[in-house]
């Protein structure tokens, strides 16, 4: 059905209806954190002991979405699922061809971009080649020492790199590059399946299964000539938000070393923030896109549910979660979307098979008019943010103004592993799927999908009412994740239940309704005398991810408020360890000493 008349119409459009008149609250949930031995021994009662489990459970206030008003008059809804029908004139754009970005670096202490990449190649001031040679002794972990910026990489397959490195050099020299994205450096989250790689889901275990080829998404960047130059790490099984990972350790964020750089594809958002690529791939199911986005002062997209194919990979949380890139810039992070946003084929993945391809969409496009846009804030939500969090939030609307997901996503995690696996999680994850093994009833799980019905129905009545309406919020309400309890918290882990629900608390509703949201870097928090990332969202209809990257090309103008502008600040002993920056927030000095090397490489 369409929502209005001479838009696209959908398939699995929700039933337009207004939600029950029940005035907002927002319960605080009361949980306790646990850290080191604690941590260790609480773990294994709740994994062993029901009672327990119980407690936690009814303490968490899990229970209270069955408690919900006219929740009845629903009826379950289990995918989010809603696909645009482009009409018949989209055929005569099938063959539109790839904007090239054309975005270059802003300023001296900003991220350089694809645009700079695929400058210097067709200048022969640069090759692929030599860029690749200089990043691999930064990602490695097989050698000793390690790379500097191993921590956020899994593994680095080195001579694949190097052959796609080769033969995009000589493509460049030929005269003859692929398009836009040939040549660029990417990094792939861990829990995508690569030929050559394992996925291990942030685990001791090895989860790549019986596949022996790359994920479509993926597939279709190496195919435009993207070069892969390393799986990164991620938070085990996707469980949280910070990116804590004591298996194969935690990246710190580059902006803030004492700080984590979010989760759960925390280790995609270091390697952009860092300034090692431009653009990387993560995967959202609870906000594991757009919150190490935020954190880490960069750009984020989480698409509609099903558009971006990651077949042969089964999502961790199948429905919830969805693949889409993390990117330095706004270009380059339309780029990456529309590259791997191709419709898969039907054989392959027949949800993929029916969205309308990127291209056509974007050739049948028509940027919103200031009058047509629609901005929708709900102020009580809105206030539930920390104070500098807010702040942030205000500067940067007054400038446009100018100008039950977690027991699903838990309860769809836990069904997919078995008791033996359960038992080697590392302890925080070992409460996290305990509790959705045991605790979720059937009962539990159906009241949440009648409430993701709910939800989409009112959602569909707002888009009705308000076409071009976007729902603007902070990413996440908290300025950042301090590293609260320093190495021990590294090395154990923790798990902060509040914390960690708290950080989710504007990013799950797209998530669980399958609506398309964009993060995008909106200025600066003072945490504790610390200056940290925030970042600004916006959801949309279902299908309007173009919607979305012109409202985040139209704010990019905040980042050069003075305000808004990076502090110079050298990195303390343990971020230059880790990290290895010297110039403002980090950004940009690895690329300088990078292309500094790969110059030498070229012109030998």
């Amino acid at each position: 059905m369409a929502p209005k008349g001479g838009e696209p119409p959908f398939i699995y459009y929700p039933e337009i209806r207004q939600g029950p008149p029940v005035p907002y609250r927002n319960e605080d949930q009361s949980i306790p954190a646990f850290r080191g031995t604690p941590l260790v021994i609480g773990a294994a009662l709740i994994h062993s002991v029901g009672f327990v489990q119980s407690y936690f459970w009814r303490n968490a206030g899990f229970g209270i979405i069955r408690d919900i008003p006219d929740l009845d008059q629903y009826s379950a809804r289990y995918d989010p699922t809603v696909i645009p029908v482009q009409s018949a004139e989209s055929g005569l754009t099938a063959g539109a061809s790839l904007p090239a970005p054309t975005a270059r670096r802003r300023g001296d202490a900003g991220y350089y971009t694809s645009a700079d990449y695929h400058a210097l190649y067709k200048s022969g001031e640069l090759t692929p080649t030599a860029v690749v040679e200089s990043l691999i002794p930064l990602l490695r972990r097989d050698t000793q020492p390690t790379g500097k910026h191993s921590i956020a990489f899994l593994d680095c397959q080195i001579e694949r790199a190097r052959a796609a490195a080769a033969a995009s050099t000589e493509r460049y020299k030929n005269g003859q590059p692929l398009g836009p994205m040939d040549g660029i450096p990417v990094a792939v989250k861990d829990e995508v399946h690569m030929e050559g790689y394992r996925r291990t889901l942030g685990t001791k275990m090895d989860f790549t299964g019986s596949v022996t080829g790359t994920s479509w998404c993926v597939k279709k960047w190496e195919e435009a000539g993207a070069i892969i130059v390393g799986k990164t790490t991620m938070h085990e099984l996707g469980l949280d938000t910070t990116n804590n990972n004591p298996n194969y350790g935690t990246p710190r964020n580059p902006h803030s070393p004492n700080y984590y750089c979010g989760g759960s594809s925390g280790g995609s958002g270091y390697a952009v923030s860092s300034g090692l690529v431009p653009i990387a791939l993560g995967a959202d199911g609870g906000g594991s896109i757009r919150i190490p986005s935020s954190f880490c002062g960069v750009w984020g997209l989480k698409p509609s549910h099903g558009r971006v194919s990651g077949s042969p990979t089964v999502s961790l949380a199948s429905t919830v979660g969805v693949y889409g890139p993390i990117a330095s810039n706004i270009d380059d992070l339309a780029l990456a979307y529309r590259i791997m946003a191709t419709p898969a084929p039907t054989a392959e993945d027949p949800q993929s098979a029916l969205f309308p391809s990127p291209l056509s969409t974007l050739a049948l496009h028509h940027p919103r008019k200031g009058q047509d846009k629609t901005i929708g804030i709900v102020r009580d939500w809105i206030d539930r943010a920390e104070p500098a969090v807010r702040s942030v939030f205000d500067r940067a609307l007054a400038y446009y103004r100018q100008r039950a997901h977690v027991l699903t996503i838990m309860a769809e995690i836990a069904s997919g592993l078995s008791p033996r696996q359960i038992r080697a999680l590392t302890a925080p994850n070992k409460v996290l799927v305990t509790m959705g093994m045991y605790q979720i009833s059937s009962q539990d799980f159906l009241a949440s999908q009648r409430l993701r019905s709910l939800l989409m129905s009112h959602l569909a009545y707002l888009f009705h009412a308000h076409p071009g309406l976007l729902v603007l919020s902070p990413t996440t309400p908290i300025p950042g994740w301090k590293i609260a309890g320093g190495d021990a918290d590294l090395a154990r882990g923790v798990s902060d239940g509040k914390s960690s629900v708290r950080n989710m608390e504007y990013v799950w509703l797209a998530n669980f309704t399958g609506c398309p949201a964009i993060t995008c870097p909106a200025g600066y928090a003072e945490d504790n005398g610390t200056r940290v990332p925030v970042g600004l969202m916006a959801m949309g209809e279902w299908g309007t991810e173009e919607d979305l990257i012109d409202f985040a090309r139209d704010g990019e103008g905040i980042l050069d408020l003075p305000e808004n502008k990076p502090a110079t600040a050298t990195p303390t002993e343990a971020g230059e360890q880790q990290v290895g920056l010297t110039i403002p927030c980090g950004v940009g000095s690895v690329w300088e000493d990078v292309m500094g090397n790969a110059g030498k490489l070229t012109s030998e």
